[in-house]
């Protein structure tokens, strides 16, 4: 579903290696990791896979598609909520979710029908015909987050999605992601919170300083420190070493 080839991106005329030659691939029913300190490259490299940012060099391929070749079909199959997403205040939430479905051409039924699933998982229905300004971050948050889902993507890409959520609303999205993938449909997401990605994710990426330096699931990653260590411990001792 998602392959990434020598993916590079430099800052301050070449002097500072952000993401430094990167090659992923993400399967198809997945949900998949990407973890790493603060700096380390985790959203450069999200916004270069969503079109966002142009990378020095290298590919990203939604479902066989190269973003930057034909950015409008792979944006067709993905949808993308930043860590901190921008959002029409002045808009009602009803007609921010309105505006995303006529974006992706979502029929009417259609969207009707997952709106009001999406509005009842969150709990955000009596707020819905409220202006976008009087809610809190976490209603907004959640806002995003339907919205992402209206058109049903491929690929659901995520920045730090948990930030914001009360505790229910972060079960009911864990819920959906998983659900998501059994649909054969695939979850990247990146997450400081390492107690949810050793749990939720089939397979896990570590970056630092620009580069991968572990890659795999639970498992390999606990072969590969040598016992049976959380993933806290295994992420701390990686890029403590690095």
């Amino acid at each position: 579903m998602l392959k990434i080839r020598d993916l590079s991106k430099t800052y301050s005329k070449g002097q500072v290696k952000a993401v430094d030659n990167i090659n992923l691939e993400v399967r198809s029913g997945e949900i998949f990791g990407f973890l790493g300190p603060n700096g380390a490259g985790k959203t450069t490299t999200i916004k270069m896979m969503v079109g966002l940012l142009k990378p020095d060099s290298g590919h990203v391929y939604i479902d066989g598609i190269d973003v930057w070749e034909n950015p409008l079909e792979a944006k067709k199959k993905i949808s993308f909520v930043p860590d901190t997403p921008e959002i029409y205040d002045k808009l009602k939430g009803i007609e921010y979710l309105n505006f995303f479905a006529d974006i992706y051409g979502i029929p009417k039924d259609v969207r009707q029908e997952r709106i009001e699933r999406y509005l009842d998982i969150f709990e955000l229905k009596d707020a819905v015909g409220n202006i976008i300004g009087s809610y809190s971050h976490g209603m907004k948050q959640k806002l995003v987050l339907i919205s992402a889902l209206i058109h049903d993507p491929q690929l659901f890409i995520l920045d730090e999605p948990m930030v914001g959520l009360d505790p229910k609303s972060s079960f009911k999205l864990k819920e959906i992601m998983r659900e998501r993938c059994n649909e054969g449909k695939t979850v990247f997401f990146s997450t400081h919170v390492l107690d949810v990605a050793e749990k939720l994710c089939d397979r896990i990426a570590i970056i630092n300083k620009g580069k991968i330096i572990a890659l795999g699931t639970m498992s390999e990653l606990r072969n590969r420190a040598g016992d049976n260590e959380s993933l806290e411990r295994i992420f701390l001792e990686l890029t403590d070493d690095e």
